[in-house]
């Protein structure tokens, strides 16, 4: 299980700091960290698996950084209720009136892109690319559908499960600062997945998610979220190119990226999904499977109170001794 670094920031397996108190964010009761603070990859939240205090839910749970805006992160996550798509992660639960910033959604065992390619070892295979692209182009496709920007696709936000991956982080880009405003090196974004004309502070739209897709593609595939052409794998040179281009027009729909990335693969007429196909067992590398069994038993396992503490109002983590 992860932990993050610093003294009053430390949660192990038990859900507790490192003097031994329980910590409590709202209703839920902290179990461990959900991304790896070695990770080099920027997060644009705080994230946690957490349990209810009657130990009946257990929950991803995500709080805005230190020093972010907490109306416009609360405000993303309200949208996020009601989104739609395959792969999205819609907020189930968010702190109510006077209490610090959280929200939170079901768990199931996930892992976070990067660590993904951490504990592949490298680069993830072409199947295990294919499928996820796949199924994130679906949901954008219906997110777009609904009027929407996601606003947030980066490697970090892409939390892979055994039956496909997760899209999180909703909103990151609207939240980070608001129009007008440059976002180019605020916390939290990756520099690599986050539009050249968002950076500038334009406007999120459509096709700068398509722009975010790329990238993280291209992070998947390769690493790295802008390689090189020739550090690409053949396959995705093309598509990838095509969704980093500078100019949004010149970028393809999503649609254009399912038929794309499914290589042909039939269309699962009953799902309606292309991506379903390509997610039948074995789409992801052993090591990543492994990965998730193994947080899922240390989860299970974890020890923690059946009775919630109070919420500090000043601090979203409080302490229960």
């Amino acid at each position: 299980m992860y932990t993050t670094g610093g003294a009053t920031d430390v949660v192990g397996a038990g859900g507790q700091d490192s003097a031994g108190r329980s910590r409590h964010v709202g209703p839920y009761v902290l179990i461990t960290p959900l991304d790896d603070p070695r990770a080099k990859t920027p997060v644009p939240e705080r994230r946690y698996i957490a349990r209810s205090a009657d130990g009946l839910h257990t929950v991803l749970l995500s709080l805005p950084l230190p020093g972010a805006d907490t109306q416009r992160f609360l405000t993303e996550a309200e949208t996020s209720r009601y989104l739609l798509g395959p792969c999205a992660a819609p907020a189930t639960a968010l702190a109510g009136p006077g209490e610090p910033a959280w929200y939170a959604c079901p768990y199931t065992p996930v892992v976070p892109l990067p660590t993904a390619l951490a504990v592949h070892g490298g680069p993830l295979p072409e199947r295990t690319v294919r499928a996820m692209g796949v199924a994130l182009a679906e949901t954008l496709a219906v997110l777009h559908g609904q009027g929407l920007t996601f606003a947030g696709v980066s490697p970090s936000a892409v939390l892979l499960t055994c039956d496909g991956p997760r899209l999180s982080c909703f909103g990151a880009v609207r939240a980070a600062a608001p129009d007008g405003i440059r976002r180019s090196g605020l916390p939290g974004l990756e520099a690599g997945s986050l539009p050249p004309e968002q950076a500038s502070g334009g406007r999120p739209r459509p096709l700068g998610d398509v722009y975010a897709l790329g990238a993280t593609l291209a992070y998947a595939a390769s690493g790295y979220t802008t390689p090189e052409r020739d550090e690409l794998p053949p396959p995705f040179r093309s598509v990838v190119s095509r969704c980093l281009s500078r100019d949004p027009s010149t970028r393809p729909q999503p649609a254009e990226l399912i038929d794309c990335l499914s290589g042909g693969v039939p269309t699962d007429t009953e799902a309606q999904n292309p991506s379903t196909p390509l997610r039948s067992p074995g789409w992801l590398p052993g090591r990543v499977v492994a990965a998730l069994a193994h947080q899922s038993a240390a989860v299970l396992m974890a020890d923690i109170p059946v009775e919630a503490g109070p919420t500090s109002p000043t601090d979203p983590i409080s302490h229960s001794d």
